[in-house]
């Protein structure tokens, strides 16, 4: 019996990529049709299991949309399956849609750092791998510099034991992941790696930063 439970805890404990439905190439160039007023920006970070990072910045006071995608690497066009052997140099990431009038990208940097562990080099929790690394992007010089103080200021503070592994680059291209990941933790919330893994994280940040969610969360 207690061998039984041992292998059913780990059938729920599934990363990521293997509690997913097969990869149809054909709805790899999925693109979001919706248009992005002017007045809003974007950023781009990694931080594991996009499904996870996606909802986490859903939650946010000021944030209009999120996507997942790809992004990080050199493989042009990739798709989940090729994402998922680890040698297309892309990490699973999201594209955050925000609106600057309410939360800032410091902001959005402090949930970056504040939801994940940045100090596991190619790991975040059950999901192992460069794809799932800790990436924070930048699309100028003032968002480098942002990040930068960010990562000193919690270097100074000792906020975490470890050191900091997170990467900063410039963003090349963000390729936009198959449709059956857009909102994938609010579409599947009895998968079970959804149940045991995304939703428990969520929860984690929201509890740790009431004072940034929007009012419905």
């Amino acid at each position: 019996m207690k061998t039984l439970t041992v292998f059913a805890l780990v059938l729920s404990l599934q990363t990521c990529i293997s509690s997913t439905p097969p990869v149809d190439n054909s709805d790899a160039a999925w693109e979001p049709q919706a248009e992005v007023q002017d007045s809003y920006k974007k950023a781009y970070f990694a931080s594991g299991c996009f499904w996870c990072v996606e909802a986490i910045y859903e939650s946010v006071r000021g944030v209009q949309e999120v996507y997942s995608g790809y992004a990080g690497g050199f493989t042009k066009n990739p798709n989940y399956s090729q994402i998922g052997t680890g040698r297309t140099g892309h990490a699973e990431a999201v594209e955050v849609i925000y609106d600057p009038k309410i939360v800032s990208f410091g902001t959005l940097v402090q949930v970056f750092f504040g939801s994940h562990d940045p100090t596991t080099p190619n790991r975040q929790g059950p999901d192992y791998g460069s794809q799932y690394r800790s990436i924070a992007f930048h699309t100028s010089d003032q968002e480098r510099e942002i990040i930068q103080n960010y990562i000193a200021l919690l270097q100074e503070k000792e906020i975490f034991s470890s050191e900091i592994v997170t990467e900063i680059k410039p963003l090349e291209k963000f390729y936009y992941a198959e449709e059956y990941h857009q909102d994938y933790e609010k579409n599947n919330p009895d998968n079970p790696y959804v149940r045991q893994v995304s939703i428990p994280r969520l929860r984690k940040f929201q509890n740790l930063y009431p004072e940034l969610l929007k009012e419905d969360d």
